[in-house]
């Protein structure tokens, strides 16, 4: 097992993008060179709920385009001149 970083909590403060966007392991932060707390990154998950959502989603767009007879493709086609059209 790897040592935990240790960072001084106002380069912490003053970096905080750059330990909780880049760094996925804990990091001890310190104060005075005494440990004060630990920075735990979490991992973000879709919650159950709003996957579902998604695929009821998914299943009444595809209903929808077989009701009209369309395809994927007849919209981005649409979108595509649309975009022409405005420009």
């Amino acid at each position: 097992m790897s040592e935990i970083e240790s960072v001084g909590i106002r380069e912490f403060r003053n970096h905080l993008y750059k330990y909780t966007r880049e760094n996925q392991e804990p990091i001890a932060l310190t104060s005075h060179g005494e440990t004060i707390g630990y920075y735990i990154p979490a991992q973000p998950q879709p919650q159950k709920k709003d996957i579902e959502s998604l695929r009821k989603a998914v299943t009444k767009l595809s209903h929808m385009l077989a009701e009209k007879g369309l395809t994927e493709d007849d919209i981005v086609t649409d979108f595509q001149e649309s975009r022409k059209q405005s420009n």
